[in-house]
């Protein structure tokens, strides 16, 4: 059973209401998932964090149990700066003035724009697996194209891609989970792809994913290009798959040095999904940068 020490709730922020679970004492750590997840992510690390620190893993909006709000003509409900608000206001509600904020993938897009939006509220900042976003789509090539081609599929207009995900969703999103890296479907705890596969058969959550990913391509590039030359000033943790697909497309790490003050860089041994691969070897470098 996953997350069985933990507590689970909702809190209405922001206009939206956030599914989250949380256990542990000590300071107060944020995890947020990527796509095609939900914060089932996080059910192995999590309790091994909770024994040094208060850990709140939370559903971004669209994902999960959160909700999946309508989206406008200018994708802004689905920008990670709305969804950095959700999380922040999250944890203030949880009563943490300031807290560390860890995210993988989508995730890791939020706990960047976090970072930027809300300085005075991050203790610190750990990415995982990805490069930032403006930098990977003014460096599309061949190979990132054919790599990440779902980034370019899911921004088509509605309801082209949901027609064909719908169609046969466990295909698409397993085709994803093993698609970006050294990993294959054995990789993953069968309970937590039950979790995972529940978004899946959502139609409201297909839609709300891609509309993250229209929020991306338009309303998010606008709000990095304003502010791309202002680096996030606290400590910072770059974790990447070494294995896996933005490895070997980038040196991530170089990605993100006009983008953070105070960068650390750690490399796993795996693919994109590498938290699912080695919990135990996440947790501990976690640890080792939070403390």
């Amino acid at each position: 059973m996953m997350f069985e020490t933990f507590k689970s709730g909702v809190k209405s922020v922001n206009g939206v209401e956030i599914s989250f679970v949380t256990a542990g004492k000590g300071p107060p750590v944020l995890l947020l998932h990527g796509f095609p997840q939900c914060k089932a992510l996080w059910a192995k690390v999590a309790p091994l964090l909770s024994k040094d620190y208060t850990v709140v893993c939370a559903d971004l909006r669209g994902y999960g149990d959160s909700s999946k709000p309508a989206n406008r003509p200018d994708n802004m409900p689905y920008s990670f700066r709305e969804m950095a608000r959700d999380q922040t206001e999250l944890m203030m509600s949880l009563g943490y003035d300031r807290f560390h904020v860890v995210g993988h993938d989508r995730g890791g897009r939020v706990s960047h724009r976090m970072a930027k939006d809300f300085p005075n509220k991050v203790l610190s900042l750990t990415v995982m697996d990805i490069v930032p976003t403006l930098y990977l789509y003014d460096n599309t090539n061949q190979l990132s194209a054919s790599t990440y081609w779902h980034w370019y599929f899911l921004i088509q207009p509605a309801p082209f891609p949901e027609t064909l995900i719908n169609g046969d969703p466990d295909h698409f999103f397993e085709t994803c989970l093993v698609g970006w890296g050294a990993a294959s479907l054995v990789d993953f705890d069968a309970s937590q792809v039950a979790a995972y596969r529940a978004t899946w058969h959502d139609t409201d959550a297909v839609h709300a994913a891609c509309n993250d990913y229209r929020a991306a391509a338009t309303i998010d590039l606008e709000h990095d290009r304003a502010d791309y030359k202002t680096k996030v000033q606290c400590p910072s943790l770059v974790m990447y798959g070494a294995t896996g697909a933005m490895g070997k497309m980038f040196d991530v790490p170089q990605t993100w040095k006009d983008q953070l003050a105070q960068m650390n860089n750690c490399p796993i041994e795996g693919g994109h999904f590498f938290i699912d691969e080695k919990p135990d070897e996440v947790a501990r470098a976690l640890k080792e940068f939070l403390g």
